[in-house]
């Protein structure tokens, strides 16, 4: 079965919050990381980027079952960024990833650049990416000892 991306809405927060939650917790026990991490935000954090008038999520869908969901911000000058993309801890090291990406960047073919941004130290986060044709911008934010954030564009 393959993947396919649907359109999320407002009333779609709540699963979608569930999801990211239980998507990156790992990586909030592994960095104590709850000013950035999406696992420590707030339902209402949520709502106020679906509400954006430049934002559209989709859920990351094997059949009729939600695995992940991805967030697409357009941006300036035809720029979109992904942030967050996860995918439930059962359903990663598949390939979806890869499919949801070549699958966004084809849903917005207004975009000439895209831009996200990882956890340096993860470095399967960072060969992901890599592997997608994003290059590292050099702009690099250290958000505690042992954390970097590292970005990326194509």
């Amino acid at each position: 079965m393959g993947i396919s991306l649907h359109k999320a809405v407002m009333e779609d927060c709540k699963q979608i919050h569930t999801m990211q939650i239980e998507s990156f917790r790992e990586l909030l026990e592994k960095y104590s990381d709850y000013d950035t991490n999406p696992a420590a935000e707030s339902i209402d954090r949520i709502e106020q980027r679906m509400a954006q008038e430049n934002t559209d999520y989709y859920f990351i869908c094997i059949g009729n079952e939600n695995i992940g969901a991805i967030r697409i911000g357009r941006l300036y000058n035809n720029t979109c960024r992904i942030s967050p993309m996860f995918i439930l801890p059962k359903y990663q090291g598949k390939g979806y990833g890869q499919q949801v990406v070549q699958m966004v960047e084809m849903l917005y073919p207004q975009a000439e650049h895209w831009e996200l941004d990882t956890i340096k130290q993860e470095s399967k986060l960072c060969y992901f990416y890599e592997k997608m044709g994003y290059k590292r911008t050099g702009k690099e934010e250290n958000i505690k000892t042992g954390m970097d954030i590292v970005f990326y564009r194509k």
